[in-house]
């Protein structure tokens, strides 16, 4: 059977077949429709086609058993198991578990603003603002841990001590944020803004910037023609540090650092660094001290994966309110029911609808 052959076979089956065979195939097979579906079942099986072909023939024939009608007055047969050589592999089969689904009420429980208490500093902050004392700091946290509190203790030391920082992100429009928020906090005679579009305080202690602004900054010092800020730099914040992998813009980061005076400690947070101790290894390898990684797995603000359909149903994506410990295909009943609702619903004109 040609590839032209086998796809249109694909197109002729339901969906529910497609994702069988996609079993061990295509990972979150449960989120592609019909289409892609086909199309990533016969990417992955470019160089064993047959396999493909053999495991559709068997499904198909499963297909036909189960739904040929017995003569009036037979006997149904015993059912007669498909030959183990026919069989489709169980890798990465869903698991069986019977454990009741989570109600969209229990979903939703405990959602909403917590009540006000003091604030108390976790570990991992109070040993980077430790760290920044006497070298370099890379902290990668997750989303919503509080590396907003470090960059602005760390700022507000640096300050007190007359030193310049300067505070960066890779967006004009985040830029503004942090300037509104900082503002706030140290006062708008403290802090200023430089992008390509604004610029407002400009000799303030505090500086707000898109990294591509630093970095001409530094190539005008490295020039020659030296920038007073940069002669009380005492600390540099890169935020949204993992820009540095960019393929167009990470450039941009690396010469930041390369050019950032040695006078200057640099702090470099991020939510999404794959790989911070090569980060703060490459920062001792060209900075005068030896670079510090601070470490946090534990999500202080949990996740809870829901599905919204386009009808505008809300459930819970999972079985259970949080993702599942080593079972991510466990999805919640009503998310799988309302999955194939939108894939029948959105499969081309004239194809089966079986």
């Amino acid at each position: 059977m040609t590839i032209d052959e086998l796809e249109r076979l694909l197109a002729q089956q339901p969906v529910a077949v497609l994702h069988r065979l996609a079993r061990g195939r295509v990972h979150r097979h449960f989120r592609a429709g019909k289409r892609r579906l086909i199309e990533l079942l016969l990417q992955h099986s470019s160089q064993n086609l047959a396999g493909l072909e053999s495991d559709l023939q068997t499904l198909i024939a499963e297909r036909q058993v189960q739904s040929t009608p017995l003569p009036s007055g037979a006997r149904s047969a015993p059912h007669t198991p498909v030959p183990a050589q026919k069989r489709l592999p169980p890798r990465g089969a869903e698991p069986d578990n019977s454990e009741a689904a989570v109600s969209l009420t229990a979903w939703l429980e405990g959602l909403g603003v917590p009540p006000p208490q003091p604030f108390v500093p976790d570990p991992w902050q109070s040993e980077a603002l430790a760290a920044l004392d006497d070298t370099d700091v890379v902290v990668s946290v997750p989303t919503g841990s509080g590396k907003t509190y470090v960059a602005v203790e760390a700022a507000r030391r640096a300050m007190e001590d007359n030193r310049t920082v300067i505070y960066t992100s890779p967006l004009k429009a985040l830029s503004n944020t942090k300037f509104t928020e900082f503002s706030k906090i140290f006062g708008s005679d403290k802090v200023g803004i430089l992008t390509g579009d604004r610029q407002e305080n400009g000799q303030a202690p505090l500086l707000i910037m898109t990294t591509e602004i630093l970095r001409n900054l530094l190539y005008d010092a490295a020039s020659g023609e030296i920038d007073v800020r940069l002669d009380t730099l005492g600390l540099v914040i890169l935020d949204e540090s993992q820009y540095i992998a960019d393929p167009e813009r990470g450039v941009v980061w690396e010469e930041t650092i390369i050019f950032c005076p040695s006078q200057a400690k640099l702090l470099l947070l991020s939510a999404s660094i794959g790989n911070p101790q090569d980060i703060a290894d490459w920062l001792t390898s060209i900075r005068p001290t030896a670079s510090r990684l601070v470490r946090h797995s534990k999500r202080t603000v949990p996740l809870r994966p829901g599905y919204l359909h386009p009808n505008g149903k809300l459930v819970p994506l999972f079985k259970t309110a949080a993702i599942p410990s080593g079972h991510p295909n466990h999805l919640h009943p009503e998310a799988k029911r309302l999955f194939h609702e939108y894939e029948e619903e959105t499969m081309p004109s004239g194809r089966s609808r079986r």
